[in-house]
């Protein structure tokens, strides 16, 4: 029996690229059809992350145009990992797979050729990997991969070079969805799932239109709320250095105690006002990063909901 494959984009102020782009998407699910590779019940569903242009209303008239295009949208945009996370759950009802995936057209679709393969193998999960970046800058591949290797040290499970390319089988899916936590970071939580999985690995392309909605600062947060969220190492890594100040300090106090016997201790401001200053920027990186902690918890104890959706294009056929 061929499996029913839904392709979750999410989708945040897309109106220039969504008309390039959808047409792409919608070859593949037509391709893999006549290949046999899938049920023609498959489906591409957009994701509309609460975009302030005109996103929506492209993604209503697509589900007009072809009854391979569906779409949801959000109640207000909540952010592009709760985006992918909706599309994900809305989708695991109806169909046997789901393959998320950046509408921007940077992400080589023909991947999901072998991905629909590697499920027919047995793979459960099946990760979309950048096989190299030589089309990025050198800044762009420096912190990329500085990325991947921050999050792997800090305790966070992460395939190396991908981001939220991937299929996943429905089977997964409903499992993953017994993961309550609010602050969710993809790419760390579905290999905490387990299950048999692998790799498929491409190139990348340039952004088809409009501009990037994943700046530094984005991709500095998404690794700190990685990290904070999977790991509690750099609580560890706290106290690690709270040790290691102390067994310092106890060391000084010993050389302080014996050279005032000796009568070889002076005044010392420069010293002092580094030690201070040292010490006073620790502590408050520290209580930083334990606030961080103390944040997520408090939120994840309100126990808000992770997305809304609003709208449907299929209700009237549900």
């Amino acid at each position: 029996m061929k499996p029913v494959l839904y392709i979750v984009i999410p989708c945040y102020n897309e109106e220039e690229v969504l008309p390039i782009t959808a047409p792409l998407f919608l070859d593949k699910i037509n391709e893999l059809v006549k290949l046999d590779k899938i049920d023609d019940k498959s489906r591409v569903m957009f994701v509309n992350d609460g975009s302030k242009d005109k996103t929506w209303e492209i993604i209503k008239e697509l589900a007009k145009s072809d009854e391979h295009f569906v779409g949801i949208t959000q109640s207000r945009n909540r952010g592009h990992q709760n985006a992918v996370l909706a599309g994900l759950m809305e989708a695991k009802e109806l169909c046997d797979i789901t393959i998320s995936i950046d509408c921007d057209g940077q992400d080589d679709i023909n991947a999901m050729n072998e991905m629909v393969d590697a499920y027919a193998d047995g793979c459960e999960i099946v990760y979309g990997v950048r096989s190299k970046r030589d089309t990025d800058t050198f800044f762009k591949r420096f912190t990329a991969e500085s990325f991947y290797k921050l999050l792997n040290n800090m305790g966070a499970e992460v395939v190396y070079n991908h981001a939220d390319y991937r299929l996943v089988s429905s089977r997964v899916l409903n499992e993953f969805a017994n993961y309550k936590e609010v602050n969710i970071f993809l790419r760390g939580m579905f290999p905490l799932v387990g299950f048999k999985s692998t790799s498929v690995y491409y190139e990348r392309n340039e952004r088809i239109a409009g501009e990037s909605h994943y700046p530094l600062s984005k991709m500095l947060s998404l690794a700190f709320d990685g990290i904070t969220s999977l790991s509690i190492k750099p609580i560890r890594m706290i106290t690690g250095l709270g040790i290691i100040v102390v067994l310092i300090a106890i060391i000084l106090a010993i050389y302080s105690v014996v050279q005032h016997f000796l009568g070889n201790t002076t005044p010392g401001w420069s010293s002092l006002i580094v030690a201070v200053c040292g010490l006073g920027g620790i502590q408050l990186v520290s209580l930083g990063i334990i606030g961080e902690y103390i944040g997520k918890t408090y939120m994840e104890t309100k126990n808000r909901p992770r997305y809304i959706i609003s709208e449907r294009t299929y209700d009237e056929e549900k």
